[in-house]
């Protein structure tokens, strides 16, 4: 049984993957220091194979990486709520930065690695009005943006070193069980899972390409199997992109009730990308992947009836 680590395995997009690695038949350990990730998400996983742990607790990180000696590693532990990022910046780099460097030096003396898997973000584009291919020139306007294409940086540099294969993923807008941030979707599910029919949301125009989380899991589950050699770089989406209004619409589809936006200044971000849309064609042609779960299906697992 093929041995894989994953970090951050306890947060909203590593609880969608656990269960499939086990379906699989990897043996998954966790290391995850409960931050913003929960136990109870990952139930599956025995204590045996989790390890409440800080990344960037180097030394305990080295040894315990060591200690399991696995095939695969998937990097996903990060702080990655940007307003939460630009709040606490060198607290949130540290993490982002020498946290990876710390999974790294751990990787460098595994004896059976085969490939390394990171999840970075879409966060690392310029803004743009079209769709974003993976050969755009990374621009990064904020501090979680800036913090992963270090992080990508870094991936390179241990790939050149090493020979081992690596797979970086930019991960567009998630959505899902297991939220723990407040970003836009699970704002709107508690508000409308509280019985509210008026609901307070900030900017309203802005589009999103909003993906499942166990849509994620399947196509990293298929790109942790066929990725093989060299270095690359897939962007991991719907490849459709939605307005705050179209997503209230949806959750009133799913509820049946009429909603009321009213626009909070305080929830209202100075700067805004008015399109964030990820293609891609480039990760569906490598791993013959389609997402499935659509927005309205998503929406309807979140609402309590």
């Amino acid at each position: 049984m093929e041995k894989i680590v994953v970090t951050g395995g306890a947060g909203f997009i590593g609880s969608a993957l656990i269960g499939k690695l086990q379906k699989e038949g990897y043996e998954t350990f966790v290391i995850d220091n409960l931050s913003f990730g929960n136990r109870q998400f990952i139930n599956e996983v025995d204590d045996e194979h989790f390890f409440d742990l800080n990344i960037l607790d180097r030394d305990k990180l080295i040894s315990t990486i060591q200690s399991i000696n696995p095939s695969m590693v998937v990097h996903l532990a990060a702080v990655h709520f940007i307003p939460y990022c630009n709040e606490h910046p060198f607290l949130s780099a540290n993490i982002n930065i020498e946290g990876t460097i710390n999974v790294l030096d751990a990787c460098k003396s595994l004896k059976n690695l085969k490939k390394v898997f990171f999840a970075s973000t879409a966060a690392v584009y310029p803004i743009l009005d079209e769709a974003i291919t993976e050969t755009v020139v990374p621009a990064p306007t904020d501090i979680y943006g800036l913090s992963k294409a270090a992080g990508e940086k870094l991936m390179s540099e241990f790939h050149l070193s090493s020979g081992i294969p690596v797979v970086i993923c930019r991960f567009f807008n998630a959505f899902g069980p297991n939220e723990t941030n407040p970003h836009l979707i699970p704002v709107i599910q508690e508000q409308v899972n509280a019985g509210k029919t008026t609901i307070q949301l900030g900017n309203l125009d802005p589009k999103r390409d909003f993906i499942h989380t166990y849509d994620m899991a399947n196509a990293v589950l298929l790109l942790l199997k066929k990725f093989e050699k060299g270095i690359d770089v897939f962007n991991l989406g719907r490849g459709i992109e939605y307005s705050v209004r179209e997503i209230v619409e949806a959750f009133e589809r799913q509820s049946g009730k009429k909603i009321e936006i009213v626009s909070d200044p305080a929830r209202m971000r100075k700067s805004e990308r008015m399109h964030l849309l990820s293609d891609i064609s480039k990760l569906k042609s490598f791993v013959n992947w389609e997402p499935s779960i659509s927005i309205d299906e998503g929406i309807k697992t979140l609402i309590q009836n």
